[in-house]
This record gives C-alpha cells, structure tokens and sequence, in this order.
C-alpha cells in the first residue's frame, strides 16, 4: 500500500470525538479542530445553555455536533455521559479529556474541600471517562485516541503570586497519567497524549491575567504574546488523527515557548 498524502494523515471523516469541557474556551476550539477536519462532536460541560450556545455556533461552521450536560466530577454523571454519547453517536474514535476546575489559595490555607473538587475533576474524571470509553468501545475495536488536557502548570511551580497548588498538582498527574496508560494501552492500539497549552485568555485565566497582566504574562513567552483561538488545533488534530498514529505517552506544550525557558 502507497504511503497516504498528508491531507489523508489529518483527514477524521467517518471518525467520532467528544470533547468534555466542550462548551467555551480551548474545549469549543478544539471541536471546532475535530469537526472541521471531518468529525462527528459530541461536547460536555454541566451547563445545557453554554452547550447549545457552542452547538449552535460549531453546526453554523458546517459540523455535526450534538451536546450532553454532565458534571465530570461525577462517577454516575460520566457513566451517563459514556453511555448516552455511545447510544446516539455509536463507537467513540477520539477522546479529549479537558474538563477542568481550578482554586486559588495558600496551600497552608488550601480547603481540603477545593482540594478534592480539583482533583476529582481534572484527575479523577480523567480516569473514570477514559475507563468507560476504553472499555465500551475502543479496546474491543483496538482502535483509539485519547488527548488529556494538562498544563505547563502541571511542569513546574509557579511564581509566588500565583497560589494554585491544587491545580499544579492535578496538572501533573495528568502528565504522568497519560505516561502511564499510553504504556499500558499501547496493547490494544490505543494512544494517549497530553497538551500542555500555557496562558490563554479563558474564563478559568481570567482572573490570573487580571491580577498579572496580559503584557507581563505574554513578555515571559519568547514569542511575546498569549495563546489565541487557533494555538491548539494543530495539536490536537495531531494527535486526534493518523499523522499522530506512532505517538503516545508524550505531552507537548502549547505555550509560546515559555516553559523552554523556565524548564
């Protein structure tokens, strides 16, 4: 068989994703990416007016897309949303984990009730979705992608105004996370990958941003500017499509350079 041509390698028509977290920011980015390349979207978040505000604007770009509201915090709400997305959508192809929560405070004062919230979402909820989505389609057809939404937060520590050990934490779970089931998952043809996006203006930054300042934030990237709404799409579409197909257990940051210079 002659080798395919690169718009073949990025090609996912026929293919299926869902994107948690779908509804605003990198989530709604990346579905756009997905669906412009050729997928079926399904997105989650727990809001149904944020979901059908995102379907509506990803349906007028030309894709298919269709929305669950769940909380992926939840263990009952992601065997809903695992369940729901396979009975209407059938077999799922692409898995992005990025539903995320965050929680700013001094460790020594950190609520051991924002703790769990962060951890249960952005690890635990990363776990839990993957499992079910492993095990009711992807192992069986030996055939999956996974991409789990990290952070350059999950890299290192952060500057001392910057109070957000939790979600450090969680952040570098991910990254070790995806390590470790892209090893294990490898048997059945499954990769698993992380982006780690540093800033990019968002609901979840805004107040980071505020309080830093955009032009002091964007003079610590090399490239001197923060993420914009086009900065993941390649990435993800990488490891979304066959381009990607001899890549697993890594991570790459989407952050202008700036974890080159304080890694």
């Amino acid at each position: 068989m002659s080798a395919r041509t690169v718009q073949q390698l990025f090609d996912l028509t026929g293919k299926t994703a869902l994107v948690t977290g779908g509804s605003r920011g990198l989530g709604l980015q990346m579905a756009h990416a997905l669906g412009e390349a050729g997928a079926k979207i399904m997105i989650s978040s727990r809001k149904a007016e944020d979901l059908e505000r995102a379907v509506a604007e990803l349906q007028d770009a030309g894709i298919d897309a269709r929305w669950i509201a769940a909380d992926c915090a939840q263990e009952t709400e992601i065997e809903r949303l695992a369940n729901e997305t396979l009975h209407r959508m059938g077999d799922v192809d692409i898995l992005v984990n990025n539903a995320g929560a965050s929680w700013g405070a001094p460790a020594e004062d950190h609520p051991l009730a924002a703790w769990d919230k962060v951890m249960n979402l952005n690890v635990r909820g990363y776990f839990l979705l993957s499992q079910a989505i492993a095990r009711k389609s992807m192992i069986a057809r030996r055939s999956g992608r996974i991409i789990n939404i990290a952070s350059i937060a999950g890299l290192n520590g952060n500057p001392s105004e910057m109070k957000t050990i939790a979600y450090n934490t969680s952040k570098g779970a991910v990254i070790n996370f995806t390590r470790a089931l892209g090893a294990e998952w490898g048997a059945y043809n499954i990769t698993v990958n992380a982006i780690c996006p540093g800033f990019f203006p968002s609901r979840m930054t805004a107040a980071t941003i505020k309080a830093l300042g955009e032009e002091q934030l964007a003079a610590a990237s090399p490239l001197k500017r923060l993420g914009d709404d086009e900065d993941l799409k390649g990435t993800c579409l990488l490891f979304a499509s066959d381009a990607g197909k001899h890549i697993t257990g890594q991570w790459l940051a989407v952050d202008g350079g700036v974890s080159a210079v304080i890694g």
